[in-house]
């Protein structure tokens, strides 16, 4: 009889989440800006969409990360 291997959860900072999401963020861009240069090619047009997509996500998933309590 198998025996069911249990993972413990492991809790996960909320800084290192930020990190994550900035290193991300830092790669996704970098991505972009030079996938950029050689959009004639379809790779590299296909690698620049998907960073682009991956940028937003990054961006908003950082975001996310920070507190919501401003005064207007």
């Amino acid at each position: 009889m198998e025996k069911d291997l249990e993972i413990p959860a492991k809790k996960v900072s909320i800084e290192t989440k930020r990190e994550i999401a900035k290193i991300g963020m830092s790669a996704s861009l970098l991505l972009t800006a030079g996938s950029a240069l050689f959009l004639r090619n379809k790779t590299a047009k296909t690698i620049h969409i998907t960073a682009g997509v991956a940028l937003v996500g990054f961006s908003i998933w950082h975001a996310s990360l920070y507190p919501k309590n401003h005064k207007s």
